[in-house]
């Protein structure tokens, strides 16, 4: 039987990009399904969980971001299923500002895992919270873009860092009890 904090209670809604969906448990948002093309029933299949049960604050923080209002969310995560190394991946993935890239290299020196560039691509590509945890604001040392795990690949990766180029003034900070 699961306990609460690990069952997701699942949201589907719509963003100015088409619909998203997250997976919510007791712990944080565990589950991040970028708009891509998707319709509500495919998106269902992808997330899991009672559907319409997920905080609406976080699709308002989530719908916010892809209409350009939010830059930073600082919401608990549910890393349930990741190694230690992936969540430590994550964790400073997370500390990419707005707008701003790292390479995959730069992320292993920061976790104290220098030469480890291709074990952190292969935990990014892992990120069940990209937007959250943006993985699409790592790049590779030489500047290209990279991977990126979505269905129409580096293309979204582009899609998203042109579109925080273009947005870097707008700001708005959702916090710990806005996703309760």
């Amino acid at each position: 039987m699961k306990s609460k904090a690990s069952e997701i209670r699942a949201r589907i809604f719509k963003t100015a990009w088409g619909w998203c969906a997250i997976g919510v448990t007791g712990k944080g948002l565990a589950r991040l399904v970028i708009p891509e093309g998707r319709g509500k029933e495919e998106l269902a299949g992808f997330i899991g969980g009672a559907v319409q049960g997920g905080s609406r604050r976080a699709a308002k923080a989530i719908t916010d971001y892809f209409a350009g209002r939010v830059r930073a969310f600082k919401i608990p995560v549910d890393f349930a299923g990741l190694t230690s190394f992936e969540r430590a991946v994550c964790s400073e993935v997370a500390k990419i500002p707005y707008g701003r890239t790292r390479s995959y290299g730069d992320i292993a020196r920061r976790i104290g895992r220098p030469g480890a560039a291709r074990a952190v691509g292969t935990a990014v590509a892992k990120n069940p919270l990209p937007i959250v945890i943006p993985c699409h604001r790592v790049v590779r040392s030489d500047g290209g873009l990279g991977g990126f795990s979505s269905r129409a690949g580096v293309a979204t990766k582009k899609k998203l860092l042109d579109f925080e180029k273009r947005n870097k003034g707008q700001t708005q900070n959702y916090g710990a009890q806005d996703w309760v």
